[in-house]
Formats: structure tokens, sequence, C-alpha cells
């Protein structure tokens, strides 16, 4: 056993290959995200179960690429392994699209499982090649160690420079069917060359079949977004029953609506609850320095305006083709009166000057979660410094059940502002529905009779939270656990 099979693979082939096949694995994970959010969105545990899976492909593939390679000549599978896996990839998007689109209503379960199925198999395919390549190149036992920490070196060298990539430029600047064309394509090809110099031609011929036929079914995939983002899928629909009414999706959820012809008109019941909260706090048409964390449809700097005159809205936004959506399909302009900066919204907060503005409204969402560091006690504390004396902060917070992450928000909420209230059903205080709550804060008595007045006729405005509260945790940047709080859509 003093000889190993170093001829047919050159080195720097060896860790080109060792390289781009853990590259195109973390490339793959990652869009995998993005392919999966338009239809159960995009959450902590979603995150961790994708990760979960391809780590599973990894160690999979590692362990029986290592053992296949003992039982045949790596140099007789390696090529038509490779573009097996190109072949596999482009079947990734058509497949979770058209299960997605078929199961839209009930797609949570079904869709992740195909998403699961259709990562793990090319994932595990690709996890496979470094151990393959590395028994091409044992020449002797003398050279193990060498070659396995060289090879594995490179392949994880290949995993960061992936992850990098897609997080930084891929998605970013292109949009996933591109993405998962391009990769496909590339292992492909790669893997078609490979097979051609190890193998001879004939020996391409299926995969290559196959790869063909998976770059047809994406093409004519069903597209569920219009504009696909950095962070989501995007579109907007108009509304059949309004000349003006459009609606702003972002992945599955109704993120904003707005009438083009009316902007006093709103259509949520939180947007409405939004606007009772600040009239009953001012005197009509008494303009307001307000900032917006989350711009999604800029609902309520358009409503503000219109109803206000002279107001000036501070808008921070993290997703510039949202605004760029905006812009085209929903008439923003920026001006004295809206200025709109893309940036994280935590960010945002932290450079505004203390006691700027009248009113923050906190609207972000990443699915149906308040991103986890705009929910905490050191955040609000800044949005605090940042209001004047008689500021209002508003929370936009969506829960079910037993809302024990609506209840951890209200809590945090008093342990900064000396008065807070909370603007919801009947039903949604009792746990026996959900939906969103509006929080309110502020250091200046709350007029709950003036809400009131503007609320619909089913929501209650309560500022005595003793029992709604129970023990919830305050929620701080070293203890926020948001999304396992979240009571989901089913409970």
């Amino acid at each position: 056993m003093g000889k190993g099979e170093a001829g047919p693979v050159g080195q720097r082939l060896a860790i080109t290959l060792a390289f781009g096949s853990s590259a195109a694995v973390m490339v793959l994970e990652l869009v995998s995200l993005r392919l999966v959010a338009p239809y159960i969105g995009l959450t902590l545990e979603t995150n961790t179960a994708v990760i979960g899976v391809a780590l599973a492909a990894i160690a999979t593939g590692a362990a029986l690429g290592g053992r296949f390679a003992d039982m045949v000549s790596p140099s007789r599978t390696l090529g038509p392994l490779i573009l097996f896996a190109g072949a596999l990839v482009m079947l990734i998007l058509p497949v979770v699209r058209w299960t997605g689109e078929a199961l839209r209503e009930d797609a949570s379960n079904y869709v992740f499982l195909v998403l699961a199925v259709t990562l793990f198999a090319p994932a595990a395919l690709l996890a496979a090649v470094t151990p393959m390549v590395t028994k091409l190149r044992l020449a002797s036992l003398a050279q193990t160690g060498t070659v396995v920490g060289r090879l594995s070196a490179y392949a994880t060298v290949g995993g960061i420079v992936g992850t990098v990539l897609t997080g930084f430029v891929f998605v970013a600047k292109t949009p996933i069917s591109t993405i998962v064309l391009s990769l496909g394509g590339l292992l492909v090809v790669a893997g078609a060359a490979l097979t051609v110099v190890l193998r001879g031609a004939r020996a391409a011929v299926k995969p290559v079949a196959l790869a063909l036929v998976g770059a047809t079914l994406t093409l004519v995939a069903p597209r569920p977004c219009e504009v696909e983002t950095a962070y989501h899928c995007a579109r907007v629909v108009a509304d059949p029953n309004r000349e003006g009414g459009r609606t702003l999706y972002l992945d599955q959820l109704r993120h904003s609506y707005v009438d083009l012809n009316d902007p006093t008109y709103l259509e949520f019941d939180y947007i409405k609850n939004f606007a009772a909260a600040i009239n009953g706090s001012w005197p009509a048409k008494q303009p307001l320095d307000a900032l917006h964390v989350g711009g999604g449809g800029l609902t309520m700097p358009r409503y503000l305006t219109a109803t206000r005159p002279d107001s000036k809205n501070q808008v921070y936004e993290i997703d510039g083709a949202v605004v760029e959506l905006d812009k085209k399909e929903l008439g923003v302009r920026t001006g004295p009166d809206l200025s709109v900066t893309v940036r994280d919204g935590r960010l945002g907060v932290r450079d505004e000057a203390t006691d700027s503005k009248d009113l923050v409204i906190m609207d972000a969402f990443s699915g149906l979660s308040v991103p986890w560091h705009l929910t905490t006690r050191e955040l609000v504390a800044d949005v605090k410094r940042v209001l004047r004396p008689d500021g209002v902060y508003l929370v936009n917070v969506i829960d079910h059940g037993k809302a024990l992450f609506a209840n951890s928000e209200v809590k945090t909420l008093q342990a900064e502002f000396a008065y807070v209230a909370v603007i919801a059903t009947t039903d949604e205080f009792a746990g026996r529905t959900g939906g969103n709550f509006v929080l309110v804060g502020s250091d200046r008595p709350i007029d709950v009779r003036a809400i009131e007045a503007g609320v619909g006729p089913d929501m209650e405005v309560r500022d005595q939270l003793t029992d709604f509260v129970g023990d919830a945790p305050v929620l701080t940047d070293d203890y926020a656990p948001v999304d396992q709080l979240l009571t989901p859509y089913a409970s």
C-alpha cells in the first residue's frame, strides 16, 4: 500500500476542485434561505434548519465519498459526480417553486421538506469531492498529513469565499434564479470537462441531458417575486376593489397598503391604530418631527404629510431595493418632508440628535418578527434619548396565543418609559386570537380616552397591563430570544 493514485489529478487541479466544491456548497446553503422565504418566511428557526441540512449533507458526503474512493477509483467517478451535482442544482429552483406555489396556503412543512431533499443531494455529492481528490493525490503514506491538511485547508477557504461572495455580492446584485442557473451550469461544465479528460466524452452525455432539463424547468418555473432583493422577495399588487390601492408584499406577507390617490386612506388595522395614537396625542394638523424605523410602502410618512402639513419624516429602511420599488411602483418622492436613508434602523437611531423627534415609529420586520436588535432595552433607551420630553414611541408587534413576545416587549418599554399602553382587540388581549399589538410608550401621561376615540369598535386601549404582561422578561442585548418567544399563527 505504498503507492496511491496521484497521476490523473495534479496538485493545482486538486486544490481547485476542493476549493470550488466547498464554495459551491456554501452558495447553495445561503441561496436556499432566500429560495424558501416567499413560502415559509425567514426566521431564526428557518435559518437553523437550512444550516442543519447543509451540515448533515457535508458530513454524509465526506463520509461516503471517502468510503467510495476506497472501493472504486476516483478517476472514474469524480467527473460524473460533479456533473451530476450540477444537474441536481438546476432542479432545486423549479421543484421548490412549483411546490411552493401549489401548496401556498399550507406550504410551510412541505416546502421545507422538498428543499431539504433537493439541497441535501447535490450538497452531499459536492462534499464527497474533497475526500476523492485527496485519495487521488496520495502518492505515499509519507505524504498523507501534508496532502490531507492542504486540501482540507483549501476546502475551508473555499467555503469562506463562497459565503462572503454570496452574502455580500451575489444575493445583493443577482436574482436567485440566475445564481442557481450559473452555479449549476458551472458545475456541469467543470464536471463534463473532467469526465471527458478522465473517462471520455460518452460518460458525460446523460448528466448533461439532465442538466439541460433542469435549466429549462428553471426558466419556466413560477416567479413569486417582482423584485428579488438582498432581504426579501418583493412585489406590488393592485387592489381590484380600489382604483389607487396597492399592496406591497415582502416574501409571503402583506407588508404595506397605500392608496396612490388618497394618502389619508388606511387599510390595515394596526396602521389605523398608529394614526389613532398620534391623533390622540397631538392637536389636529400640528406638524411633527417623526422618525420611522422600517419603511415598507411608507404609508405613515404619507399620512403624516397629508394630515399634518410641514411635518418632517426621516425613514430608515435597510432594503434599498424596496425603496427603489416604492419609487417605481408607489410614486414615492423624497424632499423636504421625506428623507429615506438605506440603513439599519438601530444605527440610524444611534446617530439621531438628542431631543430631536416628537414621534418614533418602529415598524420593521423580518418575516413575522421584529429583528431582535430592534426590541431590546438598549434600543428603547436610545429611542427615549432621541424623543423630546413629551414625545411618543409606537411599536408594531405581531404575536399570537400567549403573546409571550408582545408581553416581553411591553415589559421592555415599561423599563424605560413612565407610561405604556397597548392597542389590540379584546380577543388578542385574552389570547384567543393573534395579530398586531400596537405599543405606545411615553414619559408624559397617555390620553387613553383620546386614543380610544380614534380606534375601531373592536379595539381596546389599555394602560393597566400587569395581568397582560405577567412575569415576562425584559429584552436586552444580552438576552432577546424573539423568535423563540413569538407564537406562530397556527398556535
